[in-house]
């Protein structure tokens, strides 16, 4: 098969991810599941060769034989997107590729309570969207960057590695700069982005100490940012953002964060009865409870203070695994495997 004939079977099976390594069948993600496509053959490095290199330009091409690592954007005949990861395993080239559907979604679609979309109106501060790998962050962020570009005039810049979303001429003037294409490093883009007279930043992934104290300054000096972690709760994202700064550095960081930050979504996407992944969201609001909690580091009692808050909209992940059982959307036995905390789960269910 051709890259384009397996690109083409990822889009049609609306596959979220399709596989490809050698001695392996190419293999499509639908609904979680990985599912080996029929009628094809095991890969050999000569095919990898024919299905790869030809997507990449020269640069890329040098890049990844000099590095062994590749993210990059791929445009597929305007149907969709993918962003594209090779790397190599047992000496041989490998690839990853995650769909990026060419609609994006709005936001009152994604599955998360309609509370969230008052987020777009906010003029800064920081905002997170956090979960483990392939859970939907990238779709939730899109969402929320393409309101604003259709409701208000902003200048949005974007810093990705790679490009997922491309966004339409609507009222906002959108920037989007790649790793490798249009910067040489998540340390310049983000350097030089104040300069760049942004109103919303879009930060792909918070995967430093560099790139988590700029994102805080960015939001501290009057812009709205938008960034990732890979969390698996709005508690668990506060410990790691102020974690991952010296000890002498950390109640200084503590303060910092809590004037900027204004929500965490931390979501799942969850396997339905009827094939098909629904959302689930814990989300934390920038209270003045909340920015008194991590002030005080006292983050072990957020969990406490989410299940507490239900009336300003906040709502631990449990209550959102248990409204899908309710809604007969997803069966009890997925929800505790997804769940945080089984004994909140059952409790809310009536489980004994």
């Amino acid at each position: 098969m051709t890259i384009q004939q397996l690109l083409e079977l990822t889009v049609s099976r609306n596959a979220s991810d399709l596989h490809l390594l050698i001695n392996e069948y190419p293999t499509l993600r639908i609904n979680g599941e990985l599912i080996a496509i029929q009628g094809a053959t095991r890969l050999t490095p000569s095919d990898m060769e024919n299905l790869i290199f030809p997507m990449l330009s020269t640069h890329q091409k040098d890049l990844f034989l000099n590095s062994w690592e590749l993210d990059f954007g791929l445009d597929f005949e305007g149907k969709a997107r993918f962003r594209v990861n090779l790397y190599k395993q047992k000496g041989g080239i490998a690839a990853a590729l995650r769909l990026i559907p060419k609609e994006i979604r709005r936001l009152e679609d994604t599955g998360l309570p309609i509370i969230l979309s008052r987020i777009t109106d906010l003029k800064q501060g920081l905002i997170l969207v956090t979960g483990p790998t392939g859970q939907g962050k990238s779709t939730t962020l899109a969402s929320f960057i393409n309101q604003i570009n259709l409701s208000r005039t902003a200048h949005i810049i974007t810093i990705e590695d790679p490009i997922e979303f491309v966004y339409p001429q609507a009222k906002s003037l959108i920037s989007q700069r790649e790793l490798n294409s249009d910067t040489k490093s998540w340390s310049y883009a983000l350097k030089s982005v104040l300069r760049e007279d942004p109103d919303v930043v879009l930060i792909g992934e918070m995967r430093d100490l560099d790139t988590i104290s700029t994102a805080m300054t960015v939001a501290e000096t009057g812009h709205l940012v938008f960034a990732t972690l890979h969390t698996n709760s709005a508690a668990q994202t506060i410990d790691r953002i102020i974690d991952v700064f010296p000890v002498n550095q950390q109640p200084q960081i503590r303060t910092q964060l809590a004037a900027v930050l204004e929500a965490v979504i931390s979501q799942r996407l969850i396997p339905t009865i009827n094939p098909g992944r629904a959302l689930a969201a814990e989300i934390l609001f920038g209270s003045i409870a909340t920015k008194s909690t991590i002030r005080e580091g006292k983050t072990h009692l957020i969990d406490n203070l989410i299940q507490t808050s239900g009336e300003s909209g906040m709502v631990n992940l449990e209550t959102s695994l248990a409204s899908l059982v309710r809604q007969g959307k997803i069966t009890l036995e997925i929800a505790l495997n997804y769940c945080l905390r089984p004994q909140i789960l059952n409790k809310l269910l009536g489980v004994s």
